[in-house]
């Protein structure tokens, strides 16, 4: 399976999308990150390989030659990327899924529909545009309310409630830490333990580092069943 996140705006979470919840998911798919300016998941630990927008002709050329991959849209590459699916054409049936990471707000509701639009504009079929609700605080139908009754009216786009993602502050520390979820969930380190050990005169920046530690192990399984229902509704 080949698939673009991508949106207009960002700090939607594709980056994320791309790394925590993709990548452990579709076993040794390759990520190219088409990104100029923000992270990537390579600062989160994983292997990717990094090109621009307008470089469309490597990335599709290397398309053509995989089965899995994973490509991670910058918000500041999304229009060279759209350019060069329409120089090259049918190039975007080569993308099996296009994954639209969205955040609660009018901004990013905006953009999202826009960014729907552009890829309805390819004869892309609604099946393969899928939307991910990211950042969700307690109720996905309140929140993007307004999403939904789009994709519903003009039925351009799949839509699953459950295809969610809560928010969550383990993101963030993994992005400090430039860990991944199942690095955390693969560590047996106890660093209560530990935190104990170093004493009250103790490092106190190993005592943070430690503390952190024990904080992502213990939102690590949660969040990690989230992903997994996230997963399955997202492609279901």
């Amino acid at each position: 399976m080949k698939v673009a996140v991508l949106n207009y705006t960002g700090t939607v979470g594709k980056t994320t999308i791309a790394a925590h919840l993709l990548a452990p998911r579709m076993g040794d798919a390759p990520i190219f990150a088409i990104e100029t300016i923000n992270e990537t998941v390579e600062g989160l630990g994983l292997d990717v390989e990094k090109m621009r927008g307008e470089q469309f002709k490597g990335l599709f050329n290397a398309l053509l030659k995989t089965d899995n991959a994973i490509i991670d849209v910058g918000a500041s590459n999304v229009e060279e990327f759209l350019n060069g699916m329409a120089r090259f054409e049918d190039s975007h049936m080569e993308i099996d899924c296009f994954i639209v990471p969205v955040t609660s707000g009018t901004k990013e509701t905006k953009e999202t529909i826009s960014m729907i639009s552009s890829l309805e504009d390819f004869s892309i079929p609604p099946e393969k545009i899928r939307i991910i609700f990211n950042r969700v605080e307690t109720d996905v139908e309140e929140e993007f309310a307004t999403l939904i009754q789009y994709a519903k009216k003009h039925r351009s786009c799949t839509v699953n409630i459950k295809a969610a993602i809560a928010e969550n502050e383990l993101f963030d520390l993994l992005a400090i830490k430039k860990l991944s979820i199942g690095t955390i969930l693969a560590d047996e380190t106890d660093y209560k333990t530990k935190i104990k050990e170093l004493g009250k005169d103790g490092d106190k920046k190993l005592r943070d580092h430690y503390a952190d530690m024990h904080v992502m192990k213990s939102l690590a399984k949660s969040v990690n069943r989230n992903l997994d229902t996230a997963f399955e509704a997202l492609f279901e």
